[in-house]
């Protein structure tokens, strides 16, 4: 499950290939239950909640560290207290399995903090 996806790394997506369909992201969603798809399941996203502003700065280069290891990279927005992180592959227009690995290890980034997400 998200456990799987962990292990996994990102590929380079050089486009021409199709986005995933409904189907096929909804499928890859129950790996990762706490993203919700958007856009028509063209992209994922999660919010955490957080105790201050420190503390969602801290997410953030967290999010941004792993996001050029493994060179896929979220749109985010923060403030005091949140982080909401929103997840698509932008060659394409829509999800990849990318999307969710990147999804996953940030689940897991915020699970090894004890930071939770929004009500």
């Amino acid at each position: 499950m998200a456990g799987e996806l962990c292990t996994k790394s990102c590929t380079p997506c050089r486009g021409g290939i199709p986005p995933l369909d409904a189907a096929a992201a909804a499928a890859l969603q129950t790996q990762a239950p706490e993203w919700k798809l958007q856009d028509e399941a063209h992209r994922i996203e999660r919010s955490f909640r957080l105790k201050n502003f420190r503390s969602a700065l801290d997410l953030v280069q967290q999010v941004g560290e792993l996001s050029e290891t493994e060179g896929h990279h979220p749109d985010i927005s923060f403030g005091w207290g949140y982080v909401t992180v929103s997840l698509m592959t932008k060659k394409i227009r829509g999800l990849h399995e990318n999307d969710f690995i990147m999804a996953a290890k940030i689940d897991a980034l915020a699970a090894a903090a004890g930071i939770g997400d929004q009500p």
